[in-house]
């Protein structure tokens, strides 16, 4: 009987809560997401099932060291590479290995619109540091308004460690949940008039502009921000490998099996540091909704501030507002979903192309916010 007895006693049924019950329906509503909605289906996948993975009980007394924060249990060593920053680069790698600069270089100032759009960062790190966040938490709280996950895990990591699971779900979350958030600001912020501006065709970007780009680029973004030199050494260099035309096998690579293992490590161990006893708490649910705000404030201001620049632009070289929220780093969802507002009201306006331009200039514009917040208060 004593056996049975210490049988039940480490088991789940016993150890269970109604907060490890909470985070499992949330995994599941995840994977749901993910599956049945297509929403992110890479991210949420993984994320939920670590969701689940970190929320089933057991007896924290008995030194299984099965869970993510006890040290030498396995969860714990693949949580390593979170903690200290190590998976963001290796994502921005691959990122950098699949993304084109064509709408960019062809059209260089709408570089604007994606430093326009980390207006939400900065806003919402106010916001957090009033509503009594220390100054660490609250720049980390701040940078999910850049819609890119990487980014947010690792600025958390190097400022308030404590907060990765919160911040890195609620970033992952808004991105995944682009179609529904932006579309709505969108339409409010713009006439059907403006919805409906054809833009000029891209023009032809040679090759050696390709090459010369995220040599040039890191050059000058790390100058401004080093701190954001991991992020952005990997995001050029996985673009050089790209357009160099001659490192095919390693770019294949970079944006292939990289990529993919180290998404799966990441939002795995993501997933599993949400466990119930350290998420379920006040800070978490405040940090979700200064997230939302900070991701809504980002694209009203990417989409604002087109409008602006349309002041100052002859007729015929007019921007369409909408891929102004594009400027938020969620590539490439926020271009489709510019693309799709576009079409509702013009079916002849193919504004993708157009809306790219922001969009990865937005992933340079929020990784180069986190290096500038590293750098001040790191």
């Amino acid at each position: 009987m004593d056996i049975v007895f210490e049988f039940i006693r480490y088991s789940g049924f016993a150890n269970i809560t109604i907060g490890h019950v909470f985070m499992i329906v949330i995994g599941g509503v995840c994977i749901y997401l993910g599956a049945a909605k297509n929403y992110e289906p890479l991210l949420l996948i993984p994320i939920g099932f670590g969701i689940i993975v970190g929320n089933i009980p057991f007896l924290e007394e008995g030194g299984l060291q099965i869970g993510i924060y006890e040290k030498g249990s396995v969860l714990n060593y693949l949580y390593y590479g979170v903690l200290n920053g190590i998976y963001p680069p290796l994502i921005f790698l691959g990122i950098g290995a699949m993304t084109d600069f064509s709408a960019l270089l062809s059209n260089p100032k709408l570089v604007m619109l994606g430093a326009a759009a980390q207006m939400g960062i900065f806003l919402t790190f106010l916001v957090a540091k009033f509503l009594g966040f220390s100054i660490q938490e609250a720049a980390a709280i701040g940078i999910i308004g850049g819609a890119d996950g990487p980014t947010a895990i690792f600025l958390s990591s190097k400022l308030a460690p404590h907060l990765i699971g919160a911040i890195a779900i609620a970033a992952y979350s808004y991105m995944a949940l682009v179609p529904l958030i932006q579309p709505p600001i969108m339409k409010l912020l713009t006439s059907e008039k403006e919805r409906k501006i054809h833009m000029k065709p891209a023009r032809q970007v040679k090759k050696i502009e390709k090459i010369l780009f995220p040599v040039l680029g890191f050059i000058a973004t790390t100058f401004i921000s080093p701190g954001a030199l991991p992020l952005l050494g990997m995001f050029f260099f996985g673009n050089l490998l790209k357009e160099s035309g001659v490192t095919e096998r390693l770019a294949n690579a970079a944006r292939g099996p990289i990529v993919d293992s180290v998404t799966i490590l990441l939002g795995l161990t993501v997933g599993a540091s949400t466990q119930a006893t350290t998420f379920l708490t006040k800070q978490s649910i405040m940090i979700f909704i200064l997230g939302a705000a900070s991701f809504m404030v980002a694209t009203a201001s990417g989409v604002l501030f087109a409008k602006f620049m349309n002041l100052f632009l002859k007729k015929g070289n007019k921007i369409n507002p909408l891929i102004g929220a594009a400027g938020v780093s969620a590539v490439p969802d926020s271009a489709r979903v510019v693309q799709h507002v576009g079409t509702e009201y013009d079916k002849t306006n193919y504004l993708l192309m157009h809306a790219m331009g922001p969009n990865v200039a937005g992933v340079i514009g929020s990784a180069v916010a986190a290096g500038i917040l590293l750098a001040v208060l790191g």
